[in-house]
């Protein structure tokens, strides 16, 4: 079968990833990109690189033009979805690129957020570890309606709910610095994002707690552990296009031994499509991860400070976005999981 596709916010770095990963999709079949100010200019003006559909016109973001799809992916603004995504029929699979529908509680949308809370969708991260000891894939079969994690979230996420269930870590004193490419920013101008990515600058952003995918975090975390969890989470904005690396670490349980450590991650993690634990002593780099749908995990145990590290490494718009969205649509739709979806990364 063959479904009917529309992307709204087509003209962005995530739209244009998925129309990307739609293309090589052999079940989806694009129809319709929508924009707002960008409308009237071709995928080609937009997207040079995606040759597919270099001369498909952007259309007004409107309820007639998305009207009448299969699948309908909203790569919009956050606080945005929640509209668009009302105009819809419940028949349609509508997933979420934004952040609309990720948070459970009302209370932490409107503090990150400060508008009204417009519910929850199933959480497309299909490998996430629940405390019940399933995983979160079990809960996307035939939905119509799908969250899509925020990237540096997975990086995260992919990274700590494994020892967090198994009781290898504390759920205290967590940290994690995250090196992350400019795109993961997206694409609106800002003065501190093109200073790193023109001239070759770190930035830190979102410091001090603040920073939207915080409760995010916090949450998967929670539903890995079944226990209130608290992360400090830094993001900093680094002078590479795309990719994010994640410096994990949290204080370790007593007695909890390096083989403990890597067997939590590699057995969480055993015959998953997306999600590689490399061996001791080994770490990812952004550069292994480029264009595909994987996160890399090393993890290393520090005995002088008592305290488990554990590197993760994804492309923030495949893994971290798109690539999640498409993930997360086979399962909805019972396709294979891969299909659509690239194993073998560029050579760096």
């Amino acid at each position: 079968m063959v479904y009917t596709v529309a992307v709204a916010g087509a003209s962005g770095y995530v739209g244009g990833e998925l129309l990307r990963l739609i293309a090589k999709h052999p079940q989806l079949e694009l129809k319709t990109v929508t924009a707002n100010t960008n409308a009237g200019e071709t995928i080609g003006a937009m997207h040079p690189h995606l040759l597919s559909y270099a001369d498909l016109v952007l259309q007004k973001t409107t309820p007639d033009v998305l009207d009448g799809h299969d699948i309908v992916f909203l790569a919009l603004p956050h606080t945005t979805s929640a509209e668009v995504a009302s105009w819809l029929s419940e028949d349609t699979l509508v997933l979420d690129c934004g952040a609309d529908f990720r948070l459970e509680n009302a209370d932490d949308w409107q503090k990150y957020y400060q508008t009204e809370h417009s519910g929850t969708w199933a959480y497309g991260m299909p490998e996430l570890v629940l405390a019940s000891g399933d995983k979160q894939r079990a809960k996307l079969a035939g939905v119509k309606r799908i969250a899509v994690p925020g990237c540096n979230v997975t990086a995260i996420t992919l990274a700590l709910t494994p020892l967090i269930r198994d009781h290898i870590i504390e759920p205290e004193d967590i940290v994690s610095i995250l090196s992350v490419g400019t795109s993961g920013a997206g694409k609106s101008p800002k003065v501190n994002l093109l200073a790193s990515e023109v001239g070759g600058a770190a930035y830190a952003y979102g410091v001090g707690g603040v920073h939207r995918h915080t409760p995010e975090i916090e949450q998967n975390l929670r539903n890995a552990s079944g226990k209130a969890i608290t992360v400090s989470f830094t993001p900093v904005l680094v002078p590479m296009s795309r990719g994010i690396l994640a410096v994990n670490t949290a204080r370790v349980a007593p007695g909890v031994t390096a083989e403990e450590v890597h067997a939590s991650l590699a057995g969480a993690y055993e015959g998953e499509s997306f999600v590689r634990v490399l061996e001791a002593g080994s770490f990812p780099s952004t550069a292994s991860t480029l264009g595909v749908n994987t996160c890399l995990i090393g993890a290393s145990l520090d005995d002088h400070s008592g305290r488990v590290v554990i590197v993760s490494a994804i492309d923030n718009l495949v893994k971290g976005t798109a690539g999640a969205a498409i993930q997360s649509l086979n399962i909805a739709l019972g396709l294979d999981e891969q299909t659509g979806l690239e194993i073998d990364g560029v050579a760096p």
